[in-house]
């Protein structure tokens, strides 16, 4: 399949207080393989922490050491995956900062999405948040890790209380912090009725349908946009023109902060049989099969069996003499191994003025079932 699976769009936005951009997002592609080929995108938005002491240099290292990670495994339990990712890219900030005295205090806040055919998986640190735009709604599918979301799950606070309020931007998890920081695997799915921890988490794998619209998005824009106009915007507008106009948006009502969004298509039911096969292999299949082929077999053998007593019986019953046997060439059996034509290079979306996108990473090799690049394709 030459065309890419998911198409992507993206836009960042230094804002209009800002001297230089903190925000570094990522779009990767890959197959994986064994079992199937499987089409993988992943997703990373990662808005950078401490201003003057090199922010962007902590969002940076957070896209490429996650998307190095995601890269080495082989792809059967993308949870699992991007929770060690996303630790390893913490700690990899803190690493850079210890050795760079100007760099300390530095972090990142990040969101990632991982779309394994139609079924979706996120992982979050931060108030970077991931949407599901469906059927002209937003749903939230992250929770954010800030004082005042904290502060409303106690009942400290209300909702119509958080804007203005003096800790409104204070974060309670980033990637960088001296302690690992806990990686939210909590998947919000408000379709569903209201929900505990365990069962958001069990929320991972969503199966997604045709037109769904995957959005991550930094808080620059959050902060000034409501879930419902962002849900308006994708809704009324094609998705490139609607993220000028988020940002336009936001800057319009103060453009306090850096802005990126990065928006994902579920595309038509051209993909949708390989799209939604499992990850892992389903048990039983291999032993249907096996029999399948014992029934084959069976059938071949009564068959010859049949020609063998029908020839007995036009001969009149007397035993054939075997012809004296000749003497031919040798044939030996061979085995052809075939190799799979190599993949080309993932290409990232391309990027706005003001983005920067990661480069994708190199095929692996072995039996072992692994993700490879795969070519992306930006929305029209």
């Amino acid at each position: 399949m030459e065309r890419p699976v998911v198409p992507v769009a993206a836009i960042s936005h230094t804002g209009m207080r800002r001297r230089g951009n903190e925000d570094r997002y990522g779009v990767f592609a890959y197959r994986q393989y064994p079992p199937f080929s499987l089409p993988v995108v992943l997703l990373v938005l990662c808005d950078g922490v401490g201003g003057h002491r090199a922010g962007e240099v902590a969002a940076e290292i957070a896209v490429e050491q996650i998307d190095a990670a995601v890269a080495a495994s082989d792809g059967l339990n993308p949870p699992q995956i991007l929770y060690q990712a996303i630790q390893q890219a913490s700690e990899a900030i803190r690493k850079q900062a210890e050795e760079n005295p100007d760099q300390i205090g530095m972090g990142a806040t990040c969101a990632c999405a991982w779309i394994a055919g139609r079924r979706l998986y996120t992982a979050t640190v931060g108030d970077t948040r991931i949407y599901l735009i469906r059927q002209g709604k937003a749903h939230r599918l992250s929770i954010d890790h800030t004082w005042v979301q904290e502060a409303m799950e106690q009942g400290i606070l209300k909702p119509e209380e958080v804007e203005g309020h003096p800790n409104q931007h204070v974060i309670r998890r980033y990637l960088g912090s001296p302690i690992p920081p806990e990686v939210d695997l909590r998947l919000c799915w408000d379709e569903l009725p209201p929900q505990n921890d365990e069962q958001r988490l069990a929320n991972q794998g969503l199966m997604l349908q045709e037109g769904d619209l995957i959005v991550l998005t930094s808080d620059g824009l959050t902060d000034l946009v409501s879930d419902g106009e962002i849900a308006a915007t994708f809704e009324a507008l094609p998705v490139k023109e609607a993220l000028s106009r988020l940002v336009e948006m936001a800057n319009i009502r103060g453009g306090f902060d850096n802005i990126t969004i990065v928006a994902a298509r579920i595309p038509q039911a051209q993909y949708r049989e390989e799209a939604t096969r499992p990850l892992k292999s389903v048990p039983g299949a291999r032993r249907r099969s096996v029999w399948r082929w014992v029934g084959w077999l069976g059938i071949l053998l009564l068959l010859v069996g049949m020609s063998v007593i029908a020839g007995w019986w036009l001969s009149g019953g007397t035993r054939i003499q075997p012809a004296t046997p000749t003497v031919s060439a040798a044939v030996s059996p061979t085995l052809v191994q075939v190799s799979p034509n190599p993949l080309p290079s993932a290409t990232p979306a391309p990027p706005t003025p003001t983005a920067e996108t990661r480069p994708s990473p190199t095929e692996q090799s072995g039996n072992a079932p692994t993700l490879t690049p795969w070519p992306t394709q930006p929305l029209p």
